[in-house]
């Protein structure tokens, strides 16, 4: 594995600190805004946030998607209100701590198949749920900027913090 699960850890913790950073940028006159009628608005995105990160991790710990952990997780989400949901999003870096803490860099290594593809557990974690967090937290950081935060920039993307 390229990365420690030390190294892993803190890059999720990372993608965490910089998405509840730009949660904290929403505001409460456009959770319902959606560029397109098939996308999600924007408590949808994150709500799923709060889950989609987490209950990959579970699968791939266990060795399988698990649709039926994942459907009560969605299931879950989708009753949380806004302050629920950033309250969720905050304590996924814990998470995130809790659930890698019991990989061994073994576990990290061993094979999974996932969606068709084979790999090994470590680099589905970085490419599905490392990468998901930054290519999510672009699109909230889209949404805000449609929605007139003019403000915001490489910074607040990249580095979760105001320029």
């Amino acid at each position: 594995m390229a990365l420690t699960k030390e190294e892993l850890i803190a890059s999720l913790q990372n993608e965490v600190r910089i998405l509840v950073h730009l949660a904290s940028k929403v505001d409460a006159d456009m959770l319902d805004y959606r560029p397109s009628a098939k996308q999600r608005s924007t408590i949808e995105l994150l709500r799923y946030l709060t889950y989609m990160g987490p209950e990959l991790i579970h699968g791939i710990k266990g060795g399988a998607f698990d649709i039926a952990s994942w459907t009560a997780a969605s299931q879950n989400a989708e009753n949380a209100d806004f302050a629920q949901t950033k309250a969720a999003l905050a304590a996924q870096g814990a998470r995130y701590a809790e659930a890698l803490g019991g990989f061994s860099e073994e576990d990290l290594a061993a094979p999974i198949e996932m969606f068709g593809q084979k790999s090994s557990k470590g680099s589905v974690i970085v490419n599905m749920v490392l990468c998901g967090h930054a290519a999510y937290r672009t699109q909230l950081f889209l949404y805000l900027k449609a929605n007139g935060h003019t403000e915001l920039n490489t910074l607040n993307l990249w580095g979760g913090v105001d320029g």
